[in-house]
């Protein structure tokens, strides 16, 4: 049954830039890149093409050879260029010079009546061997859903609550048909209900409105409410042994247009926003874009940060970066090297703070912040304030569970609630946080301690 869920724990940032509704003309980046690190349990990648190789989008390009039967897929048609490694050999990015019109790979198109009659197995298939399968994320972990499981349930967050997040409403609109099929695919890899999760707050987005098949479930209050990890907990909590699935909206338009269209489809609206872009908006561009290219001449000042993705979650990239695999927003924020004298002394009206620092009348405060990377602070022992349990609307108690991981203590982890969190479900934390600990890289921690168990 349909539930209604009001969160009161949060906090909204409000911050300047946020992408007006108007989608830019731009010249396509020359290069696009797969990076293998965007996905997490990614152990020994294996390659099925060398540079120089000529590719279609869709074209299997990568496997993991723990995961054989699922493939990672060229972005766009073009030539490999470049295989980048780190240290130790690490698979960094597979660069891909990209053709001036995108050819894609010929897969079987399905009509939604031939949606309706593929079994669990050939729609597995279909995904693994497309590349569309990487769309799905499990939970514990964050790892890439692995075929072989049967997931509890699968779980779509219909809203962003993150600072800056795009409109779905517009960056989604017009693909009500692909996301229906995405819908449909998707509760054929299931035994459990299948999950949507839209704004309780607001009117129903437009391609939201006519979907079938699903649970619809709303939500309402701050940031995190628009967390899938904090839907599932309030909806079907991961205990020890439970296995789900999640899904962006973005991810289940993918998987309808390659059911519907018969090709692996990257592309999408990317919205580019923060305080140093001059002209905010959304640009049409495929996964892995080169981040540079989607803001040229549209940055003010030179010494900025360029993030694929949101400013708790996201990725410093710079400008030679490249977009992550399932972010559809780029920052650029100014960077916040420079020392303030006793900058946090003063009293101001002008800094973002969740500890209300100019005391009762904090909740005037509703203006759009300016805020660049300066943490103010440095990094220092864990001081308990209490604030974490104030903007976490779960059942966990967050400092505890940090300070068992850091205690490599298995039991009280697993205790604390680890099986239900990932990074962005703490990066809150991470942002209200007087000590400054990097608690977004301590929970991967502790997740890797778990999982590899």
């Amino acid at each position: 049954m349909s539930q209604t869920i009001k969160l009161k724990k949060g906090f909204d940032i409000n911050l300047a830039g946020k992408a007006t509704n108007t989608t830019h003309n731009i010249d396509q980046p020359e290069t696009f890149a797969l990076k293998p690190t965007d996905f997490h349990g990614i152990t020994r990648p294996k390659l099925l093409i060398k540079e120089g190789d000529n590719v279609k989008a869709g074209t299997p390009i990568m496997y993991d050879a723990v995961m054989e039967s699922v493939v990672f897929s060229a972005p766009v048609s073009g030539e490999v260029v470049e295989v980048k490694r780190g240290a130790k050999r690490k698979l960094l990015e597979i660069k891909i010079l990209a053709d001036k019109e995108v050819e894609f790979e010929a897969y079987a198109k399905h009509s939604i009546s031939d949606i309706a009659s593929l079994s669990r197995e050939e729609a597995v298939d279909k995904l693994s061997k497309g590349g569309a399968w990487v769309n799905l994320t499990q939970r514990p972990f964050g790892t890439i859903a692995n075929p072989a499981d049967s997931p509890k349930a699968i779980f779509i967050s219909g809203f962003d609550t993150h600072p800056l997040a795009p409109d779905l409403d517009y960056a989604l609109a017009g693909e009500e048909q692909s996301f229906q099929a995405g819908l449909d695919v998707l509760k054929k890899l299931t035994d459990g209900k299948v999950h949507l999760n839209v704004d309780g707050s607001g009117e129903v987005l437009r391609i939201y409105s006519a979907v079938s098949g699903v649970e619809i479930n709303k939500f309402s209050g701050p940031h995190p409410a628009g967390n899938v990890g904090v839907q599932i907990h309030h909806l079907d909590p991961i205990n020890k042994g439970d296995i789900a699935w999640t899904c962006t909206p973005h991810g289940v338009v993918q998987i309808g247009k390659f059911f519907l269209e018969g090709k692996y489809d990257t592309s999408k609206l990317v919205a580019v926003t923060g305080s140093s872009v001059k002209n905010t908006g959304y640009v049409k561009t495929y996964s892995g874009a080169l981040v540079g290219k989607l803001v040229a001449d549209n940055v003010e000042g030179d010494h900025n940060r360029f993030i694929s993705g949101n400013v708790f979650t996201g990725e410093s990239v710079g400008e030679e970066g490249y977009l992550g695999f399932q972010h559809t927003q780029i920052t650029v924020i100014p960077e916040g090297d420079e020392e303030e004298f006793l900058g946090w002394l003063k009293p101001t009206t002008k800094k973002l703070s969740f500890h209300k620092s100019i005391g009762l009348l904090s909740f005037l405060n509703k203006k759009e912040f300016t805020v660049d990377t300066n943490t103010h602070g440095e990094e220092r022992g864990f001081v308990m304030t209490g604030a974490f349990e104030k903007v976490m609307p779960m059942d966990v108690l967050p400092t505890y569970l940090f300070k068992a991981i850091l205690a490599n203590d298995y039991d009280e982890i697993e205790a604390l609630g680890i099986f239900e969190l990932l990074e962005e479900d703490i990066a809150l934390c991470e942002f209200i946080d007087v000590s400054k600990n990097d608690l977004q890289h301590i929970l991967r921690e502790g997740i890797e301690l778990i999982r590899n168990s």
